[in-house]
């Protein structure tokens, strides 16, 4: 298997681990009735998840510093599999928060993992081409996953889809064995380096607007399936949009990578949080049909995709001494943006109309801009200074 294939198989694992994350928004309403709760406190199984991956993952980057990353990848796969076996098999609203905690952290380090991975592994100027493959896969799992689960939870239980990734955990911890080489990880970055990195006004601003890009992408689509019931409370055609949206995902991740590589960094980024904040604004005022509705979000999808490739490309360009951590890092304020925007969207859901949550969207992502351009500007103005 060369390099491109390994590369393609860890952009099919990536499936794997983004349906672990994104299974629940689908059939969110499903799973708070079976648990006996409300949307909203069903919502906070997303929080669960991002805060679990956030401060988990770097502990787990940390202490397995001298595993190659075959290995780490293996031990990513065998959390995620404990947390889907707790899912099925432990019952009631606590132990479901407690299994979404387990995902998260294996999530957190496959993502981590197979980045770094992937960027060792491409050829080189197509980095951001190969971590946008990655992307993929997430998208991928929004495509095909999200809906047919909500396909299937229409029909039978919704825990059916979590025996199903269950053996695709297993088929996926084989592959790993088999075909990934023993790439030696980045050396053990110390404590105060870390820090160091962090001290970066580079480093902050860019971590700054990762957490608030995916506030605000977390906000609209935890409640995406919520949303979509107001509009129609046809169970088909919910999952007809679920998956325009999840090619819409495809689409951004692949037009991140291509953009990353040919346009550039800077502008790639600041059109993609643009587009995100004028198409949630746009719904926001839109008449509440299929037809106003369906096309917004798939801009505002392709918007948010097109952001997550890139920005990962960015992170590790801003310190590439320090990729490994970098990516660690820039995954903890991706989760800590998830569980912020699944707090501040139940907030919303819970005391005023479902449509309040794309305001709040737009708002986060016209700030998200506006830092960005705002670091941008100050960092060009100070390397061309004379000091």
């Amino acid at each position: 298997m060369n390099n491109t294939q390994k590369i393609y198989l860890l952009s099919l694992l990536s499936f794997l681990v983004g349906m672990s994350q994104f299974i629940i928004v689908g059939v969110l309403d499903k799973v708070a009735a079976s648990v006996g709760v409300s949307i909203t406190e069903a919502g906070q199984l997303v929080t669960a998840f991002a805060l679990a991956a956030a401060i988990g993952t770097p502990v787990i980057m940390m202490a397995t510093a001298n595993f190659d990353q075959r290995r780490q990848l293996v031990l990513a796969l065998v959390i995620l599999l404990l947390g889907i076996l707790a899912t099925i098999f432990l019952p009631g609203f606590g132990f479901l928060m407690a299994a979404r905690a387990v995902l998260g952290v294996g999530s957190g380090v496959f993502v981590v993992t197979s980045y770094s991975i992937a960027a060792k592994l491409a050829v080189p100027g197509c980095q951001g081409k190969a971590m946008s493959n990655i992307a993929m896969g997430f998208g991928a799992s929004l495509v095909f996953g999200v809906p047919l689960g909500r396909m299937i939870a229409a029909v039978y239980d919704w825990q059916v889809i979590f025996w199903g990734l269950g053996l695709l955990s297993v088929l996926g911890l084989l592959a790993v064995m088999q075909t990934i080489p023993a790439t030696v990880g980045a050396a053990p970055v110390p404590l105060g380096k870390q820090m160091a990195l962090l001290k970066d006004p580079k480093v902050t601003a860019a971590l700054g607007v990762t957490f608030i890009v995916f506030t605000s992408y977390s906000v609209v689509n935890t409640y995406i399936t919520p949303l979509l019931a107001a509009v129609t409370p046809d169970e088909q055609k919910i999952s007809m949009i679920l998956f325009a949206l999840g090619i819409a995902s495809l689409t951004g991740s692949k037009i991140g990578g291509l953009l990353a590589d040919r346009v550039g960094i800077t502008p790639t980024l600041l059109s993609s949080m643009l587009l995100q904040a004028a198409s949630l604004l746009l719904l926001s005022t839109s008449s509440g049909s299929i037809a106003a509705t369906l096309p917004l979000l798939v801009l505002w999808v392709i918007g948010a995709w097109t952001f997550g490739p890139t920005q990962s490309f960015n992170i590790v360009s801003l310190a590439p001494e320090g990729a490994a951590i970098m990516l660690s890092l820039n995954s903890s304020f991706v989760q800590f943006g998830f569980a912020a925007g699944a707090g501040l969207g139940g907030i919303a859901v819970g005391g005023s109309s479902i449509m309040a949550i794309t305001w709040i969207g737009a708002a986060l992502a016209i700030l998200a801009a506006f830092v960005s351009l705002l670091s941008f500007r100050l960092y060009r103005a100070s390397s061309s200074s004379c000091g």
